[in-house]
């Protein structure tokens, strides 16, 4: 009841930049948190960054300072922006939200993208 489309990922070098975007649309009352995980091949999959419905936002140790996650709540959106990239930073990107459906009882939903490929180059 819930898409989450995600687009910005590629290839890209080290020390370069790339934003994600992920947009999420369907039977939706409310979002509250949003947020951007990755997955390194051979690896488990790992919280990058994640901002409250008032903008507060946490992000792992390894990416403070690199990375900005932002959202734009009139277009239930939450971006990614990605600077100094390192070849650490290569994995598979997913967008997460969770929030209420706008439907009887106002249901909670907890929603994945489907992924963005991202690739840093050393």
């Amino acid at each position: 009841q819930v898409q989450l489309v995600e687009s910005g990922g590629g290839l890209v070098q080290a020390g370069g930049s790339l934003r994600l975007s992920c947009a999420a649309s369907g039977m939706i009352s409310s979002i509250g948190d949003m947020g951007w995980h990755r997955q390194a091949p051979g690896k488990q999959r790992e919280s990058v960054a994640v901002i409250t419905s008032d903008g507060i936002t946490t992000y792992t140790d390894s990416v403070k300072g690199r990375f900005t996650v932002s959202r734009d709540n009139t277009k239930n959106t939450v971006y990614l922006q990605m600077n100094s990239l390192k070849p650490e930073d290569t994995g598979v990107y997913y967008c997460n939200a969770k929030g209420r459906l706008s439907r009887a009882y106002a249901p909670l939903f907890d929603s994945w993208g489907q992924g963005t490929q991202v690739t840093v180059s050393s």
